[in-house]
């Protein structure tokens, strides 16, 4: 299957791409409202809520741009690299984790590696997604590493 075929099929099976595809396909979270698929030899992730959807968009754009510093972009204005971008997906879901277990520490949570029950407890706790301490997720952000490329030593 040629890339333009795969993409254009991708988009007609999977109508709201889920925003943290990403993260969620790497195994660092998953998502109570998105669905995996299989398509070719590839793993697809799809949001089953558009309301969500928007909520996750809004997130991952403030991420992206609290990013800008520890990714040393001057601008996040297109796509970024595939290791940028995991490096924010992934590190922007275990910051939020980090936070509310702070926040909460006698709180236990069986969803805490669900993005949406992440993003509820964000509403719950400050109201608003751009209202969240970025500067203590931003720590996750930089510190997070993604996995070793194979045959590297």
């Amino acid at each position: 299957m040629d890339e333009n075929h795969y993409r254009s099929t991708y988009a007609e099976i999977n109508p709201i791409k889920c925003a943290f595809e990403k993260a969620i396909n790497s195994r660092v979270c998953n998502c109570s409202k998105s669905s995996r698929f299989n398509l070719a030899d590839r793993e697809g992730v799809a949001c089953e809520s558009a309301a969500s959807h928007a909520l996750c968009q809004e997130l991952l754009m403030l991420l992206r741009e609290k990013a800008r510093f520890a990714l040393q972009q001057t601008q996040v204005d297109g796509p970024l690299p595939h290791n940028a971008e995991i490096k924010i997906q992934c590190g922007g879901v275990k910051g939020m984790i980090e936070l509310f277990k702070g926040l909460h520490p006698d709180q236990t949570n069986a969803a805490e590696d669900d993005v949406y029950a992440v993003i509820q407890q964000a509403l719950d706790d400050f109201e608003r997604l751009n209202a969240l301490p970025f500067s203590q997720i931003m720590q996750q952000v930089t510190a997070y590493q993604g996995r070793k490329r194979r045959g590297a030593k």
